[in-house]
């Protein structure tokens, strides 16, 4: 009789909504599959002693749970699904003997022989998903993904170009848009396609590290508010060593990189070193989240311009280099990132500089994403609403009598 490892893998896609899910390790394993499993609504419990920053904030997010802990003996009681992705072999073995025991469905990042499923190289596009397997070739199911994805895109279904392997490497600081992965631009996507290492933040599309071969290096810059971040200084060490060792370089950042996202002190200190950096713009979430939310930041006749500022130093704190009683002079829409945890100062500033207080506010939480809500207030009441709600970053905040223009006023 052939061995199980003779046979081709049998293609099908699980429902895992409300069905439990147990992923044991919280690395750049679970980082990169973790959003797969939450999109597929998936009850999913995290055990690792320890986790990335992105996976903290999944787990501050509420999107999963997390046993701080190394892997027990009944631990996989009523999963569904596992996905084992830790460094210990011993604890990975016993793992996935007990999900075999189970007839539980079990992906193993460290043997894939030794796994029951295998994970598909995958891409979306318009709403098809692409899963693509090729035995033991990773890198040969990215690249077929790849092609009928960027098929499905352009309507040609022809391969995508390869990459010139003896081109000169540098560094792209690509802007990814604000959450949504069809949001990012063609350029940038390619750019990302491409890419030997790719240095991340939080709120880039997380999604698309999904879509990355295996062999790409993925590095975590999440910057979580208040919690374990990366330094600049690293971050830009990392561009400038790993662009040296002749790798092509993604720094994927949310939004635009010259928005809020320090992408000049990387491009400086770039060419400071001699590297040659591409900068790939990207979609502000300061415009296309309020647009997703039905909000537009500059209407005929109730507003003709709009200001961005940035939140996150209160309007009395020595270092805030926002001039608030100028801003509450103005007619036109203001909006507000990375000012969640501010927005009570916030507003009563511009109410002391003499801001209606009857003023609309909106808060739009993880805008362009599955996951977007929209919550409706005044500048008398936005601190109380944001508290009550438990608004969380990232959110976009959006100031002006905008807030009130078209059908999507009111929505909860």
């Amino acid at each position: 009789m052939a061995e199980h490892s003779d046979y081709p893998a049998y293609p099908v896609g699980l429902r895992l909504s409300g069905r439990r899910v147990v992923v044991i390790g919280g690395g750049q394993v679970a980082q990169r599959r973790l959003p797969s499993l939450i999109a597929a609504g998936g009850d999913i419990l995290l055990i690792s002693p320890s986790a990335t920053p992105s996976v903290e904030a999944m787990v501050s997010a509420g999107e999963i749970a997390w046993e701080r802990r190394a892997y027990a003996e009944g631990d996989l009681a009523g999963a569904w699904y596992v996905l084992i992705a830790t460094g210990d072999t011993a604890a990975n073995e016993t793992a996935s003997a007990e999900a075999e025991r189970h007839r539980i469905w079990c992906v193993r990042s460290d043997d894939a022989a030794a796994a029951t499923a295998w994970t598909p190289a995958t891409g979306r596009s318009e709403g098809v998903t692409v899963a693509v397997l090729t035995g033991h070739d990773p890198r040969r199911s990215a690249a077929v993904r790849d092609a009928i994805v960027e098929g499905l895109r352009d309507g040609t279904l022809a391969a995508p170009r390869n990459r010139d392997r003896d081109r000169a490497r540098g560094v792209a600081l690509v802007g990814g848009g604000p959450g949504d992965p069809d949001l990012i631009t063609v350029r940038g996507r390619r750019l990302l396609a491409e890419a030997d290492v790719v240095v991340a933040d939080r709120l880039g599309p997380r999604d698309l590290l999904d879509e990355l071969p295996p062999h790409v290096e993925v590095i975590d810059a999440a910057k979580i508010p208040y919690g374990r971040f990366m330094a600049q200084e690293a971050i830009n060490n990392a561009l400038i060593e790993h662009a040296r060792a002749g790798k092509a370089v993604v720094r994927l950042k949310g939004g635009d990189p010259f928005v809020f996202g320090r992408g000049m002190e990387e491009a400086e200190a770039l060419a400071a070193a001699g590297i040659a950096c591409t900068v790939v713009p990207g979609i502000s979430s300061s415009i296309s989240v309020p647009g997703a939310a039905g909000i537009p930041v500059t209407h005929r006749g109730v507003a003709h311009e709009f200001t961005v500022v940035s939140g996150h130093v209160a309007p009395d704190d020595e270092r805030s280099l926002v001039d608030w009683a100028a801003l509450a002079t103005l007619r036109g829409t203001l909006v507000v990132l990375m000012g969640v945890d501010k927005i009570g100062a916030i507003a009563e500033a511009l109410i002391a500089h003499g801001k209606s207080p009857d003023t609309p506010v909106a808060l739009v939480q993880e805008g362009t994403t599955a996951a977007q809500r929209r919550v409706d207030a005044t500048l008398a009441t936005v601190g109380e609403r944001a508290r009550s709600e438990g608004v969380r970053p990232p959110a976009v905040i959006v100031i002006g009598p905008v807030v009130r223009v078209g059908p999507a006023y009111g929505r909860p």
